[in-house]
């Protein structure tokens, strides 16, 4: 008998590159982009808080650089965990609009870095265009990223399997939590 299609979007393709059963590796990895954009938009924004502002752009074209490149590795695991889901069911379109979501976040950030160097280089001035493609592409990031928890938390995509989830609530020997005396 066929092992259901729930089931199968629980498994990794290859455990040794996307993570075992029920430890993935993508939700770890994408922490790298969402921190390093998050603070670039902090820097962008303290940018015209401050008397002396160049080190909060170059800071933020970093930052926005490193995202980029952790983007690109969160994706390759995030392929793998894509194709444990059954095509054809609603996990595979919810994964595919958050994979589309997130390649043109990373697109446009990509642009950011460029429009960065092209401008003045990276201790030039942070335009309001700029800032405003940063907050768009971390709000569009932030849908993609309740999508994201949708596919695990709703779904179950690379999650165990309620069965071996039920085995860190049975008691310990001894240890009820409940007081005795």
């Amino acid at each position: 008998m066929a092992e259901p299609l729930h089931q199968q979007a629980k498994r990794p393709v290859s455990a040794a590159l996307a993570g075992p059963y029920g430890h993935p590796f993508h939700p770890i990895l994408v922490t790298v982009p969402i921190g390093a954009w998050v603070g670039s938009l902090v820097f962008d924004i303290a940018f015209h808080l401050v008397h002396d502002p160049d080190f909060l752009a170059r800071g933020a074209m970093w930052l926005i650089a490193l995202g980029v490149i952790g983007a690109l590795v969160a994706a390759l695991v995030g392929f793998l965990d894509l194709f444990a889901i059954p095509p054809g069911t609603r996990a595979f379109r919810v994964a595919l609009l958050h994979m589309t979501l997130n390649l043109l976040v990373t697109v446009a950030y990509a642009g950011n870095f460029w429009w960065r160097q092209a401008g003045d280089g990276p201790s030039g001035s942070v335009g309001a265009g700029m800032l405003a493609l940063n907050a768009v592409s971390l709000a569009v990031l932030g849908l993609s990223g309740y999508l994201g928890g949708k596919l695990a938390y709703h779904y179950g995509v690379r999650v165990a399997h309620e069965s071996t989830q039920a085995e860190g609530f049975v008691p310990t020997h001894g240890r009820t939590g409940q007081h005795t005396g």
